[in-house]
């Protein structure tokens, strides 16, 4: 299976055709031009050396050579699809980001030491799959359960609190979408591990953990930031966030909440400070529950540029040593029509 890896570039491809028919052109005018000098055939007597035949076979080199150094630049690669055997766990991960978690009472803030520490869970799962979900006033999927691990970390360094407009901490709707979004494998473990501040949380959080818990999941808190709080500041502003008062605002861990949903759920609460016991602590967790065998297909791709490249550099290289007219060198040898 070959694919491109930066297909844009193949709309160069468009120039090709329109350089044929500049040859064509220029072909045209020159043989008027040679008709206003005198009869054709005697004329080409008169330059016994010139020969049409390799001017164009000069420029449609030149073409073909443009047309791979197009295709070259496009990154073609090919394809394979192995199947493999892999036995661990099903994870999705459920991040709060709302604004509260732009606060910096854990360094360098509660969101991004929740994303550092999820791409360090990422990095040291082998065999499992794994998704995520991004909640705050509502919650929505960023990346379906892969056990594509590059793309789990691409997607996470692409999360923001401007990815929700609605602002709050609803458990119900995250716990819920992530219920939703393992496979039907049976019999392995699936966690729904969610990393919030738990402020400002909605209703109906311990019945959607408890829910999941019924479905044989369950549910891991990981509470992000202290207990004495800290001030925060909105995405693109210097100044902290005021309340209608222009009192600062200053958002507190709540421990209290997300202990509830975990006992709910099954589950375990951790403390995210900053330290990194909460990974190991997550691992250890994560590593009592059942591993299942799934089969997992993915597409390994390989560059094969350099082919491409190779091809248009021999096409240039015989461009460029065949000449325009005859060369008296092999004057005997009558490759070309004159």
């Amino acid at each position: 299976m070959l694919r491109f890896a930066n297909p844009e570039y193949l709309y160069l491809l468009l120039i090709i055709p329109l350089l044929v028919g500049l040859m064509l052109f220029m072909d045209f005018r020159q043989r008027q031009k040679l008709r206003i000098y005198g009869d054709v055939n005697l004329l080409r007597q008169l330059m016994p050396d010139a020969s049409a035949l390799r001017h164009h076979l000069k420029y449609i080199l030149a073409l073909c050579g443009l047309t791979l150094v197009i295709l070259m630049m496009a990154r073609p690669q090919e394809g394979a699809i192995p199947d493999q055997k892999r036995e661990g766990i099903e994870a999705i991960i459920c991040m709060d980001i709302s604004n509260s978690m732009l606060a910096e009472d854990v360094q360098p803030s509660r969101l991004q030491k929740a994303k550092n520490l999820v791409s360090k869970l990422v990095d040291n799962f082998d065999d499992d799959k794994v998704g995520l979900v991004v909640f705050a006033g509502e919650a929505f999927t960023q990346l379906p359960i892969t056990a594509d691990f590059v793309s789990a970390k691409m997607f996470l360094d692409q999360i923001n609190p401007g990815l929700i407009d609605v602002q709050g901490t609803d458990f119900a709707a995250a716990i819920g979408l992530a219920a939703n979004s393992f496979t039907s494998l049976e019999n392995v473990g699936k966690a729904i591990v969610i990393i919030t501040d738990g402020e400002d949380h909605e209703g109906g959080a311990l019945e959607a953990a408890k829910a999941a818990a019924d479905k044989g999941m369950r549910v891991f808190v990981l509470g992000v930031g202290s207990d004495e709080g800290a001030p925060f500041r909105m995405m693109g502003e210097s100044d902290y966030k005021k309340d209608a008062e222009g009192n600062v605002v200053v958002t507190r861990l709540n421990q209290d909440m997300c202990k509830q949903v975990a006992q709910a759920g099954n589950g375990a609460y951790i403390h995210v400070d900053n330290s990194n016991s909460a990974l190991d602590a997550l691992e250890k967790e994560l590593d009592k529950l059942a591993k299942a065998e799934f089969a997992v297909s993915f597409t390994e791709y390989n560059e094969q540029y350099w082919v491409f490249g190779l091809l248009a550099f021999v096409v240039l290289l015989v461009e460029m040593i065949v000449m325009d007219k005859k060369n008296p060198l092999f004057k005997n040898i009558k490759l070309f029509k004159k």
